[in-house]
């Protein structure tokens, strides 16, 4: 009784008499959503991995992948914890350099061996290594530290002379065994070393320091390269990024690249202008750059004033933190307008903390803003006495697009789709295939639609998917074609609330039965 997978064999030309069992593979027709929190930001540190993505969820993991928040423009650190501060936790952070950065290195006195940093910058400087005796007699055991992590302990290291120095810098590069993997702090090379060990303890401090590379760091440095190895803006690349910043980027000559890659990657970039910056030279500085696309969401060169913990100082920093955190922590139907942002102390335009000036926004000001395609940072909002987004807008200048919900939304249906319908191609093409796409899509729009993310203001079904004869005519399949053509309608977002109420002592009032009172039901 042969079993077999079903389409491994001819069933129409068996020739065997016997039963034949296929196992027949369940129909695929769910489709489920791609996140829409991930984060990506590009900056520089003090330490870590330079031009890898790195997966960050909090500011601890942050501060152990790529050291403390650095009081610096251009710092990665500073982004991710204004973000953290609006809710997000995902994100994909890529260390940039201008070239420069060196690892700190320490030669042990009187020995020779060399100790290096795992990584990169001022941070290695921190990294102390110390050699005491060994649990076992006749042994050492080795400690590498560095404040803030917990320290990594090489014990029971053996030998004499030279074997003993070859051993420890084993068990420093290559581990010892399963519950002592390799150092993730320096590497060691015995460079030959004879000497007898001694109880000793040494700072790197006291060799050759190493150095962030952030001196020269520019906008061109963030977007860096996209040939192998990629570097900078596109090593997110294929991250599953929904969101994406380049950290205090306000160079205009550097918008358009962000905005071909957040076309490509299905990214929504967010980017700033400078600090300090004026309507007039925001405006035409955005027309001069020709940024006009929903792929990029420019924020106002008015920048934030924000308590850096870390650092116990009160700094101005970009915006972009603030709102691609917001962002993140929103369904991808939601606009930003009108959300309150945490952790904003006060912008630029409302003046220093602490001075006594209060200055906000005039109408004019903000309508010039948004209709240039440039949003901001403000307070008071619609809702209240808080600090949020003014607009929710992109910078794009077609009123049908240039929504923060439109550039969310179909990146989201976009990757969505494109992560799961491959599952179709090279399947042979019959009306089942055109059912089973269909049903497929028109799965994961409703569920989109019992949660929510689509709706309509009369109850009708907002989406419609076509696969069949009529758009996949025989002279197209003959090709190996298959079109399956969708239409999706998204809800509006409330921007103009127009409340009318007529008043005074000639009005006729209609009759009208309140819900509550007696009467209401027969009413």
């Amino acid at each position: 009784m042969p079993i077999v997978q079903q389409g491994s064999i001819n069933t129409t030309a068996l020739v065997v008499p016997d039963l034949y069992v296929q196992i027949v593979p369940p129909q695929a027709l769910a489709l489920n959503g791609v996140p829409t929190d991930i984060v990506g930001v590009v900056g520089s540190a003090s330490w870590g991995p330079v031009g890898q993505p790195v997966i960050v969820g909090s500011m601890s993991d942050y501060a152990v992948a790529f050291g403390p928040v650095v009081a610096r423009k251009y710092d990665m650190g500073t982004q991710v914890a204004t973000a953290v501060q609006q809710g997000a936790q995902n994100f994909r952070c890529v260390r940039a350099t201008d070239g420069t950065d060196t690892a700190a290195s320490l030669i042990l006195p009187g020995v020779d061996v060399i100790f290096t940093a795992a990584y990169t910058g001022s941070l290695g400087n921190q990294i102390g290594v110390a050699l005491a005796n060994g649990s076992k007699a006749g042994t050492w055991r080795l400690t590498v530290t560095l404040p803030g992590l917990v320290p990594e302990v090489f014990d029971n290291i053996a030998g004499t002379g030279a074997a003993f120095w070859l051993a420890l810098a084993a068990a420093v590069n290559t581990g010892q065994g399963p519950q002592r993997g390799p150092s993730s702090l320096v590497t060691a090379n015995a460079n030959g070393a004879t000497a007898a060990p001694a109880v000793s303890a040494y700072a790197f401090a006291a060799g050759t320091p190493g150095t962030d590379g952030a001196a020269n760091v520019a906008a061109a440095t963030l977007v860096g390269v996209d040939i192998a190895p990629r570097k900078g803006m596109y090593a997110l690349r294929g991250q599953g990024c929904s969101i994406a910043l380049l950290a205090d980027a306000d160079d205009a000559t550097q918008w358009t690249v962000q905005e071909a890659f957040g076309l490509s990657e299905g990214i929504y970039m967010i980017l700033t202008g400078p600090a300090g910056d004026t309507i007039s030279n925001a405006v035409a500085t955005k027309q001069s750059a020709g940024l006009d696309s929903y792929a990029c969401k420019l924020m106002f060169g008015d920048w934030i004033w924000w308590n850096d913990p870390v650092n116990a100082v009160l700094r101005v920093v970009s915006p972009q933190g603030f709102v691609a955190g917001r962002l993140a922590n929103l369904s991808p139907e939601q606009s930003s307008l009108n959300k309150p942002l945490y952790a904003v102390v006060g912008s630029q335009k409302s003046g220093a903390p602490g001075t006594g000036q209060a200055s906000s926004y005039a109408a004019a000001d903000l309508g010039v803003l948004l209709q240039a395609g440039i949003d901001v940072i403000a307070n008071p909002q619609p809702g209240g006495a808080f600090w949020g987004v003014r607009g929710g807008h992109n910078a794009s200048s077609n009123a049908a697009t240039n929504g923060d919900n439109y550039t969310r939304l179909t990146n989201y249906i976009a990757a969505s789709l494109a992560a799961g319908m491959g599952q179709y191609v090279g399947q042979v093409i019959n009306a089942d295939l055109f059912r089973r796409i269909r049903a497929t899509q028109l799965s994961f729009l409703q569920n989109m639609l019992s949660q929510g993310l689509l709706g309509s203001t009369d109850g009708s079904l907002p989406f419609s998917v076509i696969c069949d004869t009529s758009n996949n005519p025989p002279t197209r399949t003959s090709l190996g074609y298959v079109q399956s053509d969708a239409q999706v309608q998204y809800q509006a977002i409330n921007e103009k609330f127009i409340v009318n109420i007529e008043g005074g002592q000639t009005v006729q009032v209609a009759a009208q039965v309140l819900p509550g009172t007696p009467g209401a039901l027969a009413a």
